[in-house]
């Protein structure tokens, strides 16, 4: 059989995405776990990865003055609507890489250089082997370095002959987002039964949607407003979309996120059961999935 990509994605942040994400790590059998939410990366904190490989993430240029060639004739500060360069010293945070200083430049002095824009990691957890990376500081996700950690992700499973790669997507429905969709074979969207979360989950589903990616759904915390979370189960039937689960408002999740374990490990109350129902239906669905070798998105 293939190996089946699942992601996990919410419409925004703090839904319970990476909670769910490392109980499922710590449920599902031959695995590679990859975390593609670069932006803020916290899957590791849970599952407390070994690095076993480092490499470096290079995206997007930014200009370089050759000190050498530069005559100081100041066009190039003065053309700069970014207010990167002071001194004839290119600021690496400020500069975004248009170039207009380089063309600009009458002695060709002004270099693009491509810049270092992070990491990226392959790593040993507990519960299997680990893809994920860390952006540098106040670089932008592109979609790039998402791309890259699902493809070493799917390359790793299919070396080891493992089933899964479980992916912790990013929020929204940006760039990113549609990076950590394309091609894998489910998506799972987790919710919360508010106003905004029904509008981010109908948002985050029609990217799934474009994307011709099948879609599941969960609810977090749905008895803080059962009404809502009736809305939410509605609009799923209306549209087709399986709900597989929902998860009751529970400190044990708090709990176990500060004893830095999936809940499942944690705990073996009603929400870890819960939990385990909703990992065995992902499955189900998974295995139900015609037999087919999804490439991993190219997107930027």
């Amino acid at each position: 059989m293939a190996v089946r990509q699942v992601t996990i994605i919410s419409g925004k942040g703090g839904t319970g995405k990476t909670s769910l994400t490392a109980s499922f790590a710590a449920l599902a059998r031959r695995k590679v776990l990859a975390d593609c939410d670069v932006d803020a990366a916290d899957l590791h904190l849970i599952l407390q990865p070994k690095i076993k490989q480092r490499n470096d993430f290079y995206s997007g240029k930014v200009a370089r003055i050759d000190p050498e060639l530069c005559t100081e004739c100041g066009i190039c500060e003065a053309v700069c609507r970014f207010d990167a360069i002071h001194n004839f010293v290119v600021d690496d945070v400020a500069c975004e890489g248009c170039s207009f200083c380089a063309h600009m430049c009458p002695e060709d002095a002004i270099e693009m250089v491509t810049r270092r824009s992070g990491e990226w990691f392959i790593s040993e957890t507990r519960y299997g082997p680990m893809v994920h990376a860390r952006l540098g500081i106040a670089e932008e996700n592109s979609g790039k370095l998402v791309t890259l950690v699902r493809n070493q992700a799917k390359m790793l499973a299919e070396k080891e002959k493992l089933d899964y790669v479980l992916v912790d997507g990013p929020p929204g429905v940006g760039c990113p987002v549609i990076s950590s969709i394309t091609g894998v074979d489910l998506v799972v969207a987790v919710t919360e039964p508010t106003l905004s979360g029904i509008h981010d989950l109908q948002r985050v589903l029609q990217v799934a949607g474009q994307f011709r990616v099948p879609a599941l759904v969960v609810i977090n915390k749905y008895d803080l407003n059962r009404e809502m979370s009736d809305r939410i189960a509605q609009f799923c039937d209306e549209n087709g979309i399986p709900l597989v689960g929902k998860i009751p408002f529970d400190t044990v999740m708090v709990d176990a996120l500060m004893h830095r374990l999936p809940v499942v490990e944690y705990s073996r109350n009603g929400t870890s059961q819960v939990i385990r129902e909703i990992w065995a239906r992902v499955e189900r669905h998974l295995q139900e999935l015609p037999e087919a070798a999804s490439p991993a998105g190219n997107h930027a």
